[in-house]
């Protein structure tokens, strides 16, 4: 008799920023095959940012990271060793941190686990809401007082915050799909 096999899966996520109103999120989906380590890279794509800072996972009180080899307590477990399979059943959340300076905390809910689709690409992004904070802007304090400052321009910091962005047309409301996905596909 053969031996069952079973179809390749994926998992289909939303990572929300905790502490933001109105909320800022994606919905990616992804292999479930994927490491917390890849998990990590895809995060950094949909919202944008340059993974110049540090992570952990909080999955059921075991943290999931890279060692920093900075000698601040325990490492957490390689990142790079776990998949989403090993960790993360349908229905499950956890917590993901990006940059521990500024702190973005973000929830992850498993809200499925579904067979993978010919002809799909993956992993990709399939909804989201508001553009991401950008890299380095002081957390969601910085961002609430970047975000006045850069779409007001009678605003005093209107002008040093649209230089030290680069562009002077952040819309907090958009997310380009689009542009997630083309980034996701490299």
């Amino acid at each position: 008799m053969a031996a069952m096999v079973s179809s390749p899966t994926i998992h289909r996520l939303k990572i929300t920023l905790q502490d933001l109103k109105p909320p800022i999120w994606r919905r990616l989906e992804v292999s479930s095959t994927t490491s917390l380590a890849a998990l990590h890279h895809h995060i950094q794509v949909a919202f944008m940012w340059f993974d110049c800072h540090l992570h952990e996972y909080d999955i059921g009180g075991v943290r999931y990271g890279a060692d920093d080899a900075g000698g601040w307590g325990e490492p957490p477990v390689d990142d790079a060793a776990v998949t989403l399979l090993d960790v993360a059943p349908a229905a499950s959340s956890f917590t993901y941190v990006y940059d521990f300076g500024d702190s973005w905390v973000h929830t992850i809910e498993v809200e499925a686990i579904e067979a993978m689709v010919n002809g799909v690409g993956y992993p990709r992004c399939t909804a989201g809401r508001r553009a991401a904070p950008p890299e380095d802007v002081g957390g969601t304090w910085g961002y609430a007082e970047f975000v006045k400052a850069v779409t007001t321009p009678s605003h005093p910091d209107h002008a040093e915050q649209v230089e030290w962005l680069g562009r002077d047309d952040f819309d907090p409301e958009h997310v380009s799909l689009d542009a997630i996905n083309e980034a996701l596909r490299m």
